[in-house]
């Protein structure tokens, strides 16, 4: 699928608590509220529908796969920004002291696949990633 032809997609997450998730995805990343209700709340997440629904119980542990050297989150989701958007959040987050999983960083440096990558957790423990490559063309690459 090209690029151009994407459609947003819709995402739904388990969260604890719905001010801490709208302080972290309204206040923090700056996504705008759309409708909401009694436990559940969508945000215009970069232009895709996320939806968090307030859950009683747990999410089931978490497990990694090394890439590049780091334990990557097997769980996880995020969106691929434009290097200044990227870099503009990246600086928005250390500003507020994330912690994060995997600290803003370039992966596969001087590659047909160089990214930047970050990894961190929204309050309710899901595992967020936020990409931008140096060659877009690269995103759906196969080599």
């Amino acid at each position: 699928m090209a690029l151009q032809a994407l459609r947003p997609f819709h995402l739904a997450l388990p969260v604890h608590d719905l001010a801490e998730a709208q302080a972290f995805y309204g206040d923090l990343l700056g996504c705008s509220c759309g409708r909401t209700g009694l436990r559940w709340i969508d945000f215009d997440f970069f232009g895709h529908q996320l939806t968090v629904h307030l859950t009683d119980t747990q999410v089931g542990p978490e497990s990694t796969n090394p890439v590049d050297g780091e334990q990557v989150p097997t769980r996880h989701f995020g969106v691929v920004l434009a290097i200044p958007a990227w870099d503009a959040l990246a600086a928005r987050l250390s500003a507020a002291q994330t912690s994060f999983l995997i600290a803003p960083t370039t992966r596969f440096a001087g590659t047909g696949a160089e990214q930047r990558t970050m990894f961190f957790r929204d309050p309710s423990g899901n595992a967020l990633e936020f990409k931008a490559f140096a060659d877009d063309r690269q995103i759906f690459a196969t080599d």
